[in-house]
């Protein structure tokens, strides 16, 4: 079976065609996202939707001539942002996605909303989840006229392609938005309703990988989120595996038939009722291109060309002892899901240490050591032993100094996966996966 996957991602927009039964790539195809708009609001992160979906159009319209072949569509993309629909199925705002921070603005008499939130209902709700962000909107007036539902940008995509007038969301999306209860797979709609917020507005959502429609005579899937996507695409259904993503944010992942949250712990919802135990990193390969524009802004102060200086960190890592020096970095700069107002920092600095290779060696340890500790409330909670690690994105793919203090870290061998544009691959696969089972 041949099926197209597509990804809007963050970042970038990634299609792909593969031969499912032999999970092998035809074609990868990677675009620029470049989508951003500006706002009134620093706050804001927003991202032209119609944009999106118009250059994944025209990467699966090429795609689709030269491989008439592909007998599905199946779709992926950003998780936990929303854009806003009308009655006839039309996007009615911009995307306002996961990296939003309306979320922490003081909207509840100087309590933020996601702090309101939590002590009202004790609910881990983060800024940038879509119905933090609609809450927000709610209290300041800005839901745009003629709203009538919400979703993520690759559901738009679907309702785009297959002509609905009403998203559908699978569960792993649906989740995302937040106000989910994982548990009986159904949103909270009457702390929804208690917050202020009208549940007339929330979309459908299904625990299958359901059909939306046809585009050019094939079936399109529902969207995965890409954590669930990249999580197929790489280890499937296998057990005891864990999947260390590593783009702009992050995520460590493993699959588990038991229901488990902690804080800062997902249980987020996959295929046949299962669960992704997930933690989610906000600053992953982010944290090492801030380590680069600094880099590249002291040789732009010193007189020198400011270009790329991912090169030169290769090269000075391997020349920084183990420990860094001594130097110890917290690389969570945009804080945690759990405590966004978190800082990062740099200790451990003495005359002698601070040098740049111990600046890069630093970075990386404090990388791979919120993934340690996303593992370690994992596994003392369910007792699943990390047996083998599958890394992806480009992340990790692309930095073997991450990759070897990962595994100095959990003490597991580190696998890259085969596949590039692994939710792109997830998404493709997922539209085997609901043929296979129709």
């Amino acid at each position: 079976m041949k099926t197209i996957g597509i990804d809007i991602g963050t970042t970038t927009i990634s299609a792909v065609v593969m031969d499912t039964e032999k999970k092998q790539l035809l074609a990868i195809r990677t675009v620029p996202n470049n989508s951003f708009l500006r706002t009134k609001q620093e706050w804001e992160r927003i991202q032209d939707g119609e944009l999106l979906v118009k250059k994944a159009r025209i990467l699966l319209d090429e795609l689709l001539e030269q491989y008439p072949f592909v007998e599905a569509i199946g779709l992926t993309g950003q998780m936990h942002g929303i854009l806003y629909t009308d009655e006839e199925g039309q996007a009615v705002s911009h995307l306002y996605t996961w990296q939003d921070k309306s979320g922490d603005q003081a909207e509840f008499n100087g309590e933020s909303v996601t702090a309101w939130l939590k002590r009202t209902y004790g609910i881990p709700a983060s800024t940038g989840y879509g119905l933090v962000t609609h809450l927000y909107h709610v209290k300041k007036g800005l839901v745009p006229p003629g709203s009538t539902s919400m979703c993520t940008i690759a559901d738009y995509l679907g309702m785009c392609l297959t002509g609905r007038k009403t998203p559908l969301l699978h569960a792993s999306n649906g989740a995302s938005l937040g106000f989910y209860d994982t548990k009986i797979w159904r949103f909270q709609t009457e702390i929804i309703k208690d917050a202020g917020m009208n549940p007339a507005l929330l979309p459908k959502v299904t625990a299958e990988v359901e059909e939306l429609g046809l585009y050019e005579g094939r079936p399109v899937f529902v969207s995965l989120g890409d954590n669930q996507a990249s999580f197929l695409g790489t280890v499937g259904v296998e057990e005891q595996v864990w999947q260390v993503n590593v783009g702009t944010g992050g995520q460590l992942s493993v699959l588990s038939g038991e229901h488990f949250e902690a804080p800062g712990i997902e249980a987020r919802p996959y295929l046949q009722k299962k669960y992704i135990l997930t933690g989610a990193i906000l600053c992953a390969g982010r944290a090492y291109a801030i380590l680069e524009h600094f880099f590249e802004a002291c040789a732009k102060a010193m007189g020198l060309k400011a270009e790329e200086q991912y090169e030169l960190m290769e090269r000075l890592v391997k020349s920084a002892g183990a420990d860094a020096g001594g130097i110890r970095v917290d690389t969570r700069f945009q804080g945690t899901r759990t405590n966004p107002e978190l800082l990062g920092s740099i200790s451990g600095i003495s005359e002698e240490n601070l040098r740049p290779e111990n600046l890069v060696r630093g970075f990386i340890q404090g990388i791979a050591g919120e993934y340690y500790e996303i593992y370690k409330k994992i596994s003392r909670g369910l007792g699943i032993k990390a047996e083998k690690l599958l890394a992806s994105g480009n992340g990790v793919r692309k930095n073997a100094a991450l990759r070897e203090a990962l595994e100095s870290l959990f003490q597991a061998e580190l696998t890259l996966t085969d596949l590039q544009e692994e939710a792109a691959c997830g998404a493709a696969l997922s539209a085997r996966y609901s043929l296979r089972f129709k």
